[in-house]
């Protein structure tokens, strides 16, 4: 299931490139391109990382797209 996310906005406010933010959660800058175009879902182990770099829930920063509610 796709995941929509605000890693670019979160990361433009903090002041952090994609090679810096990259370096703070041990994922290459292309990886950091790749997850913020949405062509790429984090592991669970890296969306954590990267929601501890901006000080939010993982949930402000990553949310599944065309969920369905029961």
């Amino acid at each position: 299931m796709p995941l929509a996310n605000r890693v670019k906005e979160l990361r433009a406010a903090k002041g952090l490139n994609q090679q810096e933010l990259g370096a703070l959660v041990g994922a290459s800058r292309q990886t950091v391109s790749l997850i913020e175009r949405g062509d790429y879902n984090p592991s669970v182990t890296l969306a954590l990382r990267i929601a501890r770099v901006f000080s939010v829930p993982v949930e402000e920063v990553f949310t599944l797209t065309g969920e369905e509610t029961e």
